[in-house]
């Protein structure tokens, strides 16, 4: 039975989650191939199928989803994202991993295309992988940003702000690529204002292309030590806009139930207009992904 036959536009209070997992039950047909060798706990201690991601969104209110390719359940097998989108295009879109810069990535990126994924997730660190790597910004890996740009494909970057000097290199050499900064790089803040540790971030708001998601972690990060979430989501809004940003909930990554997620959200952002609320719950959503649109 359809989730929703159709998206409003103008409501309030709507909810679209930009960022969640779905890990399959079946790992005989969805066998088990972690980036870098390593599973997250998270997907072995709480999987969650997208049957029930259906049921808690419904219950959560959530009107859409993304789900994100779970790099360190799968590695660069998009299948189940796929095939969940496949099951549910009225509710999910998808974002799916590949090897950057492996000589056919290009055809990967075309593959899971059409396959009916809208976004591309590159994996860089993660906790699952403490360091930061750096292939993202190799010449072998030009080509996959160059499709990227050339067919307005959103790319999710999961890294640390360590490594984000070095991304605005391919910022410069690929300025129309709409980049969405997964939590924030992990942005830390319990330094409080004008939060110097984040410098590397705030550097980004010049490139109009570079987009901000918000989940549990920079919210967590906004109470920590001298910070407020006023503070340190206010300045983020400030820099890059409501606009620029987008809510995610990093289910069931994340442990809280997905109700919780999305009220630890709204109360960290209860400070915002209304207006800049809903371009970050949902508006910047539907810019980021346009298939979210249909149905």
């Amino acid at each position: 039975m359809p989730f929703a036959s159709s998206l409003q536009t103008d409501k309030p209070n709507m909810i679209i989650d930009t960022h969640c997992h779905v890990i399959a039950t079946d790992t005989k047909k969805y066998p088990l191939k972690p980036l870098f060798g390593k599973q997250s706990a998270w997907s072995a201690e709480h999987p969650l199928d997208y049957p029930d991601m259906v049921a808690a969104d419904k219950a959560a209110g959530v009107a859409k989803a993304v789900l994100v390719q779970a790099s360190s359940a799968y590695g660069s097998d998009n299948s189940y994202v796929a095939d969940s989108v496949a099951a549910h295009p009225e509710l999910f879109t998808g974002i799916f991993s590949i090897d950057v810069v492996a000589p056919d990535a290009v055809l990967k990126m075309k593959h899971w295309m059409g396959k009916g994924l809208t976004g591309m997730r590159i994996f860089t660190s993660g906790s699952t992988h403490a360091e930061q790597e750096t292939f993202f910004a190799d010449a072998a890996a030009f080509p996959v940003w160059q499709y990227a740009s050339d067919e307005g494909l959103s790319v999710c970057m999961q890294m640390r702000i360590v490594g984000l000097p070095l991304l605005e290199t391919v910022i410069q050499r690929f300025p129309k690529v709409r980049i969405i900064l997964d939590h924030f790089a992990r942005a830390e803040a319990a330094e409080g204002a004008p939060f110097p540790s984040a410098a590397p971030l705030w550097a980004l708001a010049k490139y109009p292309n570079v987009y901000l998601k918000l989940t549990h972690r920079p919210i967590e990060q906004s109470v920590m030590g001298q910070s407020t979430p006023r503070a340190f989501l206010g300045k983020a809004v400030g820099e890059f806009g409501a606009s620029r940003i987008c809510w995610g909930s990093n289910f069931p990554a994340a442990k809280p139930p997905l109700p919780e997620l999305i009220e630890m959200a709204r109360k960290a952002l209860d400070f915002l207009p209304q207006d800049d609320q809903d371009q970050i719950f949902y508006k910047t959503a539907l810019a980021l992904y346009p298939a979210l649109n249909n149905n």
